[in-house]
């Protein structure tokens, strides 16, 4: 398994990340366990998880992903050989449950850092992300940033400087954002070298065929920052598969299954999809594993965070890093880029 540098840091992870999202809600603990034996005999190892998981997030199972991956890791023995992500909540909307609405405040950080390592068994977290920023901007699929001078917005130096001090006391080695802004990014960087705390090791955004707006203004800073994108949702949601076309609804599809999951299922994502999926065959390619390794191709991409509900899928998912696509290939993908641009935020 190819692996790529994490950041500046000393730290190699591998091409494919294995997403733990779906553990205590669509998989069980006995599902996670051959996941992951498989991933790891694969050469994983990178895991990503989050406090929040899993998802759709309930007060009910919230912390249960981790939970899972903690008892393999107390099982297997494996922890120094694995490279082990978390992150912690921002404020949203339905998680009132957890530390009475989570902020990214010094002691709503430091809480869900204590409360990580209990439920992952372990005394330190390889790379600790922000999950998505405690300001008004736009992510989660949000378009148009409208400037609201009265938000109640946790300051990012305040939040910099909780992890600063995770990084001091060895509890987090590395740290990382999600579902962040150019903006946001930027101004990280800037503290972390005025200040002398922890830089940004890597950015996970959303980045798919259907939804490759990492490009336009964080793919610089990926190269020249060294910051690079830890991809989530490379396959849409399961919808470059192709399995949602032709009016299909599989009965334990995500979208199927959970209607809050629709920003890949709008008439112009299944035209896009449809031309994806077209190629693929054309060229004897699974559809899934041609989106993967065109995400895997690219040059400001950390490592590919892939998820798996079925041992079908996954070991389909896996098999994506022996995948190269011809040029011919790529070509056809940006001619098709340029028909369907952006047809999914």
């Amino acid at each position: 398994m190819q692996t790529r540098k994490l950041g500046n840091t000393d730290i190699d992870v591998t091409l494919i990340c294995l997403g733990t999202m779906t553990w205590g809600e669509q998989n069980t603990e006995q599902d996670a366990f051959e996941q992951l034996d498989y991933a790891i005999a694969e050469g994983i190892n990178f895991i990503d998880a989050a406090e929040m998981y899993p998802v759709p997030p309930r007060q009910e199972t919230q912390g249960r992903t981790e939970e899972i991956l903690g008892n393999w890791l107390a099982r297997r023995g494996r922890r120094d050989d694995l490279v082990i992500a978390s992150k912690v909540a921002g404020p949203g909307n339905g998680l009132g449950y957890l530390r009475q609405g989570p902020r990214l405040t010094r002691e709503h950080i430091r809480q869900a850092c204590e409360d990580s390592l209990r439920r992952l068994r372990t005394d330190y977290i390889d790379l600790y992300q922000v999950h998505w920023p405690d300001r008004n901007t736009n992510f989660f699929g949000k378009l148009g940033y409208v400037h609201r001078e009265d938000e109640d917005a946790t300051p990012i130096e305040e939040t910099l400087a909780a992890l600063d001090e995770l990084v001091r006391e060895g509890k987090v080695r590395h740290i990382g954002l999600s579902n962040e802004t150019p903006w946001g990014l930027a101004e990280y960087l800037r503290l972390s070298r005025e200040k002398g705390w922890p830089r940004v090791a890597s950015i996970q955004n959303p980045y798919n065929l259907l939804n490759r707006s990492f490009e336009v203004g964080l793919a610089e800073f990926a190269h020249r920052e060294q910051v690079g994108l830890l991809a989530y949702s490379p396959l849409a949601f399961g919808m470059l598969t192709g399995k949602y076309l032709g009016g299909k609804w599989p009965e334990k599809g995500r979208l199927t299954l959970y209607e809050r999951f629709s920003r890949y299922s709008s008439e112009r994502a299944l035209d896009a999809t449809r031309a994806y999926v077209e190629l693929a065959r054309q060229h004897g390619l699974s559809p899934a594993q041609m989106a993967l390794a065109y995400v895997n191709s690219r040059g400001f991409v950390t490592s590919n965070i892939i998820g798996a509900t079925t041992m079908e899928q996954l070991k389909e998912n896996v098999g994506s890093a022996q995948v190269t696509l011809s040029p011919q290939v790529l070509e056809a993908i940006e001619s098709i880029h340029q028909e369907f641009t952006y047809p999914c935020p």
